[in-house]
């Protein structure tokens, strides 16, 4: 099915044809100047204008009906059929324009006959059909090549915005898996009556007003992540003793690089929800973080002891790795690891990337 094109590409292809059109005439007229006596070059104009009506004629017929309706649909042999039958019958109506319409008006000259219209073909190919196909090769030849540009920058679009709303619809699985999980933490400490539920409520009005803002743009910088990363960890130490919960970090800032938002939170909740979530023993939870003006990277490690647990891969591990693809397409490392009961992931990505 053909789409039908719009009103900027009408008008920018009837731009083109009025260009088009014009300079080749005034090329074949600016070529001819000089080579005859004024009376010879101005019927030679006529001729040339006569040509130039059914070259404009022929070209649109054969772009915009035969290779529109038969070439895109991959009917060549009816295409083939149809485009000799067009130039013959182009060729003989541009004949008989120029020899019982314009010549009356300048020249006495005998008249050919209508049957020496029809039946002359060598002539026919040599003073009308090459010329037709001459301008019409040149003007389909452009108009594919057009055609293809807008057609890349069509599919470069649509699967821009396939790919910004797979984005979106991964952060619409993030958000509600990440204040699922948060929510359940309040509701631990309200049971127990806990003096720490103000607290986390607080904390929690911190998270969702990052999520809520800076969660929906493109870029974030890694000390704003990393600050909103603390308000998390606090909140989760509130349902911990010291005893059951150690965190290390690591922090090397020496360039203000950027991030998409989110990125490191989530890991940083994987490694709570699969370390210090299903253990019930004393869980080590490791960040490294290091900017320079190439790289940043993010280190976590945290101790499991539940094997079935470290080789699941949820909905936070599987949406970074496609964020990670969304924005930096290639250039980027995340490797996921697990060895003697330690599980670590580490993301290398670009100081800067868009």
């Amino acid at each position: 099915m053909m789409k039908t094109p719009s009103g900027t590409q009408i008008r920018q292809t009837l731009y083109f044809q009025l260009f088009f059109w014009t300079a080749l005439f005034l090329f074949g007229t600016a070529r001819m100047y000089g080579e005859y006596e004024s009376g010879a070059f101005k019927e030679l104009v006529i001729y040339n204008f006569c040509h130039w009506i059914f070259q404009i004629a022929g070209a649109n017929f054969i772009y915009f009906v035969l290779i529109r309706r038969f070439f895109d649909r991959k009917r060549y042999v009816e295409l083939l059929l149809y485009l000799v039958i067009s130039l013959y019958l182009i060729s003989v109506i541009n004949r008989f324009f120029l020899v019982y319409i314009a010549e009356p008006l300048f020249t006495n000259e005998v008249k050919d006959s209508i049957s020496d219209i029809f039946t002359d073909i060598p002539y026919l190919l040599t003073h009308y059909t090459f010329t037709i196909i001459s301008g019409a090769f040149i003007f389909i030849s452009i108009m594919f090549f057009i055609r293809y540009k807008d057609e890349k920058e069509q599919t470069i679009k649509l699967q821009k915005e396939k790919t910004e709303l797979e984005l979106q619809s991964l952060k619409s699985q993030l958000n509600p898996h990440f204040l699922f999980n948060t929510l359940n933490n309040i509701y631990s400490l309200s049971i127990s009556h806990s003096d720490k539920t103000s607290q986390s409520i607080s904390q929690l009005s911190d998270i969702l007003d990052y999520i809520l803002y800076k969660g929906q743009k493109k870029w974030v910088s890694v000390s704003d992540e990393l600050a909103i990363i603390e308000d998390y960890i606090a909140l989760e130490s509130l349902r911990y003793h010291d005893e059951r919960l150690k965190i290390q970090k690591y922090i090397r800032l020496n360039s203000p690089n950027t991030i998409p938002p989110l990125l490191y939170l989530t890991l940083v909740e994987n490694a709570f929800k699969h370390g210090v979530g299903k253990s019930s023993e004393t869980t080590e939870i490791k960040i490294d973080v290091e900017t320079n003006s190439q790289h940043s990277v993010f280190t976590i490690e945290n101790i499991f002891s539940d094997q079935k647990a470290a080789n699941e891969k949820g909905i936070g591990l599987q949406n970074i790795q496609r964020q990670l693809q969304y924005h930096y397409q290639e250039h980027f490392t995340f490797s996921i690891s697990q060895e003697n009961n330690i599980f670590k992931v580490e993301i290398s990505t670009p100081s800067y990337y868009d």
